[in-house]
């Protein structure tokens, strides 16, 4: 007879292996798309890191620079470049200043196209030269940008060394006139509504009754034009969206009479998946971690844990709001890490008065915790950093991460004991995380001059509250220390945020 215990071992057990099957199969799919490239680093002058992708089995090529946008890195563009790669292109990626690797802050005036934008105009120009000094590259040249970058390859095209032929993916940019660039594809997601009207725009300066897919081209002035709008996606789903990397692929191809023969780069499923296994082979870890019971936050009646949840999220803003920050080189994350910081804290201070933090710091705890850090940070954290976006920070990060620590510790162990370490019922766990995000939200429209970037982060928070927040309960369920739990991931927070944040000189 299988006893109840047996039988949840072996259902984490098999579950254990599905997890590792389907992370295999997903790395196995994701490394094909490498297949028959070259991929190494590019020596670029001043230190730009850079990476080179070409077709071992190819001839001379045009070269494309692809340039990402703000926060973030070449890994997140690597869709364009390996499909462009496997098209026969040579591909050079690179992270701007104050992004991903590379270890120069941004700096000068981010409101003046001779401050900041000329400075990564500049940096892109160098990647350029350095890669048409490939043996293989023909002479000819494209510049391929996102967001941000979609600007800076519009106004580099215009500049030395110019573009034959440019990509903008989710383009704004004042530099696009109905004369320059002469030859510009624009891509956008269905869901960036603001983005494809300008995408749409930006034809019809060609041919106002230009429609979305269509080609126009002015015989007076050479200048050719398409838009294309992206279906069901939004500003990051458009880097892994079939009609966008296929569009691009086509539009050189056209550009300078050629024929790509390569597949297209489709990762965006199979990262999904790798990412979801990695985190439900947590569900089979947490389960071997020592099991305990300890006070949980569901004990709390309604009224406390309303006071808790809305207080911190009222009070911080509030307090903070005549305050002004500059204490680590990055924008708005020393904010941020005062903000996570007071904010827990006085959820912690609530807490501990209802008698909510006894009994959660025992020795076990703290190398609990150092586990859920080290799931976190190397495990997925490797994940990211290979197939989405830069997790490993270069030593200038450091300081960052550390400062960011501080304030993201005290907010995730207050969040675990609140939200009863995956025992408090969900409208808690809705209300505690929801009254955080809409703190944040009333910080920017209380400062949005100084705070605007904030939104950026938003989305990253999300996804950890999904992702690992959905890991804190089976932790805090099983071992009942939502504490420790807790603080590893206050660990993996100030991790994440601080590989996120642009580093910024403000000298």
């Amino acid at each position: 007879m299988t006893t109840p215990d047996h039988g949840k071992s072996r259902r984490r057990w098999i579950l254990a292996l599905l997890a590792l099957i389907a992370m295999a199969v997903s790395i196995w799919r994701l490394e094909a798309d490498r297949a028959g490239l070259a991929i190494a680093p590019l020596e670029v002058a001043g230190g730009t890191p850079a990476t080179l992708y070409s077709r071992a089995d190819a001839g001379p090529a045009p070269a494309v620079v692809i340039a990402h946008g703000f926060a973030g890195s070449r890994q997140l563009m690597e869709p364009f470049a390996l499909t462009l790669a496997q098209a026969g292109y040579v591909v050079a990626s690179f992270d701007f200043e104050g992004h991903g690797r590379n270890p120069r802050p941004m700096s000068g005036d981010v409101g003046a196209i001779s401050g900041t934008t000329q400075r990564l105009m500049d940096e892109t120009a160098r990647v350029a030269e350095a890669v048409l000094e490939h043996p293989r590259a023909d002479g000819r040249l494209a510049y391929l940008g996102h967001s941000m970058a979609s600007d800076i390859v519009v106004r580099q095209a215009l500049a030395e060394p110019p573009g034959d032929a440019v990509v903008a993916v989710s383009m704004f940019s004042e530099a696009v006139s109905a004369a320059q660039p002469r030859n510009l594809l624009v891509i956008a997601g269905a869901w960036e509504a603001r983005l494809a009207e300008e995408a749409l725009r930006a034809v019809r300066q060609v041919d106002p009754g230009a429609q979305a897919g269509e080609t126009v081209a002015d015989p007076r002035t050479g200048v050719t034009r398409r838009a294309v709008i992206a279906p069901g996606v939004e500003h990051v789903g458009v880097l892994y969206a079939r009609t966008a990397l296929e569009a691009a692929r086509d539009w050189l191809d056209t550009s300078f009479a050629r024929e790509g023969d390569g597949p297209v780069a489709l990762r965006g499923g199979w990262i999904a998946l790798l990412l979801g296994a990695t985190i439900a082979l947590g569900w089979p870890l947490a389960r071997a971690l020592p099991a305990g019971a300890g006070r949980i936050a569901g004990q709390l009646d309604n009224r406390r844990f309303l006071i808790a949840a809305l207080g911190p999220a009222i009070a911080v803003p509030l307090l903070l709001w005549p305050v002004e920050m500059r204490l680590l080189p990055v924008l708005v994350a020393d904010y941020l890490a005062v903000h996570l910081g007071l904010y827990g804290l006085i959820t912690l201070a609530l807490l501990a008065r209802w008698g909510m933090l006894r009994d959660q710091f025992p020795a076990r705890a703290w190398w609990i915790a150092g586990a859920v850090a080290l799931f976190g940070i190397v495990l997925f954290g490797g994940m990211i950093d290979r197939y989405v976006a830069s997790f490993v920070p270069h030593a200038g990060r450091a300081t960052v991460i550390a400062g960011l620590a501080l304030g993201a510790i005290p907010f995730m162990l207050g969040d675990a004991v609140l939200t009863g370490g995956g025992r408090a019922a969900l409208w808690r766990v809705l209300i505690a995380r929801g009254a955080f995000l809409a703190s944040l939200a009333l910080a920017v429209a209380l400062d949005f001059e100084a705070l605007f970037f904030l939104v950026i982060i938003l989305p990253v928070i999300v996804l950890f509250f999904v992702l690992f927040g959905t890991m804190a309960g089976w932790v805090g369920r099983r071992t009942g220390l939502p504490a420790a739990a807790g603080l590893g991931l206050g660990l993996v927070l100030a991790w994440a945020l601080g590989v996120t944040f642009p580093m910024f000189d403000t000298g």
